[in-house]
């Protein structure tokens, strides 16, 4: 039984060595960061301050969380606040 857990777990990993990785967009942060993950290995990614794609840590995880949170707020309070004029 473990056998086949690992001979699974090594088809997406080798399907994505080869042809390489197919990410999707899994969360969208702001219009400028956003977490990337692919369909096969479920490897995930997220853009950094340069624009590049880097691994998702845990600190990157909480770094995009505080972000979204913020970036909500300042949309509620945009939303809200009346046009003059």
């Amino acid at each position: 039984m473990n056998n086949l857990n690992r001979k699974r777990a090594i088809v997406p990993k080798l399907y994505c060595n080869v042809f390489g990785h197919r990410y999707y967009v899994s969360k969208l942060i702001t219009a400028h960061v956003k977490e990337y993950k692919c369909s096969h290995c479920k490897k995930e990614l997220t853009t950094n301050s340069k624009g590049d794609l880097i691994e998702l840590t845990t600190r990157f995880k909480e770094i995009n969380c505080v972000l979204e949170n913020i970036h909500n707020k300042r949309l509620l309070k945009l939303k809200e606040t009346p046009v003059v004029k």
